[in-house]
């Protein structure tokens, strides 16, 4: 297993909720996220889409191998053809570097 996906041990390691700022700055890097909800659910999110079934499976499957890995899971909300992907964190009650890190890693899952 590659260094990047081997599995996180959170008790060594802190997190903290990201400032508005912070939150902006980060999701000015990726492509297609965007902030979804409000108060303790706020949280990023993006749509993947796919050409059928199969494929959008396929992407679940290893979102699942990545956040596992991660420890670090992701609510999702699968369809036919498209992939809804949202993160937050709750043990901070909002959005951490962790979110992001897992959003860059979902989105090389697709590149």
């Amino acid at each position: 297993m590659t260094t990047m996906l081997k599995k996180k041990d959170w008790s060594a390691l802190i997190r903290r909720a990201l400032t508005a700022t912070e939150i902006v700055a980060n999701l000015a890097k990726l492509e297609g996220w965007s902030l979804s909800s409000d108060g303790a659910n706020l949280s990023i999110e993006k749509t993947y889409h796919f050409a059928n079934y199969y494929e959008t499976i396929s992407f679940v499957n290893a979102v699942a191998f990545v956040a596992n890995a991660q420890d670090h899971h992701p609510d999702l909300s699968v369809h036919y053809n498209r992939c809804v992907v949202r993160l937050n964190t709750h043990d901070v009650n909002g959005i951490s570097a962790t979110d992001f890190d897992c959003a860059t890693q979902f989105d090389a899952l697709v590149a």
